[in-house]
């Protein structure tokens, strides 16, 4: 820069200086302020002239700073954001896995009670033995059922015998006996029926009295009595037994037989027997307990194959049907399950229905009632959506979120907000749905740098 050029830089700042306003003083005061103007002018000169130079340098200094420093880029080009993005398509609906829990149960478990009352005298098996169908467990005291039987056995035995008799009718020796006794009494009758005569014929001479003629006549008729008995007797051993004595008889041993077969009952009942193959899982008295009718003695789980029972809802159960496999945890390891029942019944506690599994032969060694069970199962929700990665989406408001989908515009690309419902969650994605269009690309990540109308290129490839 010339001094000529300085110096009209000087000229010009010092033009711009506004003039103080005159004010009427007395000499003394007016010498002293002009004497103070004359100062503050030098100084006011020599600060002008250093910032003109300060100025000079700026002005030298910023041709060669701009003259170093790169053009300048376009707007456009330096706002333009990379992103990365997934094109999504529709889905009909998702899987859920639901976990439910049940017990590994003994196809056979009973509490066995004795049928009839009384001391318990044996009690034959511990808790754990085995013990096969039909096997005697406890018995009670059966001492006086057995004076019992024994007697109804010896009446049982002598009406049998009366009825053997009455059907095979008198014996020939009897009916003989019987025609002695009638011809005899028919001979006593003849000798009082002459005595009586004899009598008559004294009593009409008035040789006898009155009193042993009718002595003789009462003496014939109780013989004559005598003998229509011993005829009677002899025409009913000639005619034989009679059926209606033969079927009372019958009845009387029937009865009797009837009452042996009760006392029988009650001896087998006085013995507690097995009724399936088991193992006993509890013992609950001792010998020497008077027991009551029905009263649990021991519980008896059968040793076959346990099965699973597994409460689900019922519109869980509805989804299932008999042959159906499904899989089943049982202690951190997994069985293919079979169903073999779904009982109709629903928990009045739980409000589920109980599925019933069959396990396979492996699972069997392995498992013992009382085990814990949980049956995983999967199942398809039918709702229509879109699945996209957790980090592609943006919280909104009400509930709802957001997402950015990458438009045209013009020979580049743009990004715009989107609302979307989350329907369903897995770990890092998520089902939506909204208003997006299949194909739809949507940004897949660092949404947070991004705000509608931000221009964008796609780096997926």
């Amino acid at each position: 820069m010339s001094d000529s050029t300085i110096q009209y830089v000087i000229k010009s700042v010092m033009v711009i200086e506004p003039t103080p306003p005159k004010v009427a003083l007395d000499e003394e005061q007016d010498s002293d302020c002009a004497e103070q103007s004359q100062k503050g002018r030098k100084k006011r000169l020599l600060w002008l002239g250093g910032a003109c130079l300060l100025t000079a340098g700026a002005i030298i200094a910023i041709p060669r700073l701009t003259s170093q420093s790169p053009p300048p880029q376009e707007t456009s080009d330096v706002n333009v954001l990379p992103v990365e993005t997934v094109t999504v398509q529709p889905k009909s609906g998702y899987q859920v896995s639901r976990s439910y829990t049940g017990k590994m149960v003994a196809r056979r478990n009973s509490k066995l009670g004795l049928e009839c009352g009384g001391e318990l005298t044996e009690v034959l098996v511990e808790e754990g033995d085995r013990v096969a169908a039909g096997e005697p467990i406890a018995r009670l005291d059966t001492r006086n059922l057995s004076v019992q039987k024994q007697q109804l056995q010896a009446q049982h035995s002598r009406a049998l015998a009366q009825l053997e008799q009455l059907k095979n009718g008198s014996r020939q020796e009897k009916i003989a006996a019987a025609r002695a006794r009638v011809r005899n009494l028919q001979e006593e009758l003849e000798l009082k029926q002459k005595q009586r005569s004899r009598r008559e014929f004294l009593y009409q001479e008035g040789a006898i009295s009155q009193e042993q003629r009718d002595e003789a006549v009462s003496g014939e008729q109780a013989l004559q009595a005598r003998l229509d008995q011993a005829e009677s007797q002899l025409q009913e051993l000639l005619n034989g037994t009679r059926q209606e004595e033969i079927a009372a008889q019958k009845a009387t041993v029937e009865e009797l037989q009837a009452k042996l077969e009760e006392i029988e009952i009650k001896l087998s009942q006085s013995v507690l027997t097995a009724p399936f193959d088991g193992i006993v899982s509890q013992r609950f008295l001792d010998e020497g307990t008077v027991v009551k009718t029905g009263q649990p003695v021991i519980e008896l789980i059968g040793n076959t194959a346990p099965e699973a029972r597994v409460g689900v809802p019922p519109s869980v159960a509805q989804q299932f049907q008999e042959g159906a496999s499904a899989k089943l945890t049982i202690d951190g390891d997994s069985y293919q399950g079979t169903v073999t029942s779904i009982p109709p019944e629903i928990s009045e506690q739980t409000q589920t229905r109980t599925l019933v599994f069959r396990l396979p032969p492996d699972a069997l060694l392995e498992t013992t009632p009382g085990q814990t069970v949980q049956l995983n199962y999967r199942t398809t929700i039918d709702k229509q959506g879109y699945w996209l990665p957790i980090s592609a989406l943006t919280k909104g408001i009400r509930g709802l979120w957001t997402v950015y989908v990458v438009v045209p515009d013009g020979e580049k690309s743009k990004v715009q907000q989107e609302a979307v419902e989350m329907i369903h969650q897995q770990e890092n994605r998520a089902l939506v749905r909204g208003t997006l269009e299949p194909n739809a690309e949507i940004v897949a990540n660092g949404t947070h740098r991004l705000v509608p109308g931000q221009r964008v290129s796609v780096k997926n490839e």
